[in-house]
């Protein structure tokens, strides 16, 4: 049990287990009062929930396609004092869409599989987890432009590498890219990770440097102000 300030959140059964990249994502996706959020591949549910706490008047879709994963996360939901503003669906996004095709979204997250085409980890689960297959960003990027709302925003937080990919296929698909944070473990690192965000509407790209630690274990202020209102460490 992963517990935060306002809502605890079960892993039993979850490949992908509480990390910074979910925390990350959750605290910093999106901006004004979104009113309706998918998050795909929701696993424990922890960005669901981040997203809930923060956006008090959003609806809040979260699609697993790990049944067992997608058993826990509806636990985490109930269990926690969002229930009546959060909706877990065991599926994949596309069946999902399939099955609701008119829906539309003001915000759609994901901390998606990553390693393309890289040498598949033991286990079932962490594969399905962690290993995208070929075409996964271009139908992840494709469903995602075409069930945004005409402001709506996507955010997505990636390794570099993968980032690249995911910025070309978002301009294939009419897409603009409105802000993108590197991610830093300490300031003269490179960047391991990139949130991408962007949306249908052309605007002034943002640029953003996000750095984790000052020292090692010694958190930087940056960090701390965003996360104040989530970990109990703060």
């Amino acid at each position: 049990m992963f517990r935060f300030k306002q809502f605890s959140v079960d892993q039993t059964g979850c490949a992908m287990k509480i990390n910074t990249d979910g925390v990350l994502l959750g605290a910093m996706a999106g901006e004004g009062e979104p009113l309706s959020i998918l998050d795909i591949g929701t696993g424990t549910g922890v960005i669901a929930l981040m997203l809930a706490q923060r956006f008090a008047n959003a609806f809040i879709d979260a699609v697993e396609i790990d049944e067992q994963a997608a058993t826990t996360a509806k636990t985490n939901f109930k269990n926690s004092p969002f229930k009546n503003r959060l909706t877990l669906y065991a599926n994949g996004f596309e069946p999902f869409f399939d099955e609701h095709p008119d829906k539309r979204y003001d915000l759609i997250v994901s901390n998606p599989p990553f390693y393309i085409n890289s040498l598949q980890s033991p286990g079932a689960k962490i594969n399905l987890a962690k290993h995208a297959v070929d075409g996964f960003f271009e139908r992840l990027i494709s469903t995602v432009a075409a069930h945004l709302t005409e402001q709506g925003i996507g955010w997505l937080i990636l390794p570099v590498d993968t980032s690249e990919l995911v910025k070309n296929l978002v301009k294939q698909h009419e897409l603009y890219l409105k802000k993108i944070i590197t991610i830093h473990s300490f300031k003269d690192d490179a960047a391991h990770r990139e949130l991408l965000a962007f949306g249908r509407t052309k605007t002034q790209l943002a640029i953003d440097k996000f750095v984790i630690y000052d020292e090692p274990k010694v958190y930087t202020d940056m960090y701390r102000e965003v996360l104040k209102d989530f970990l109990t460490i703060f």
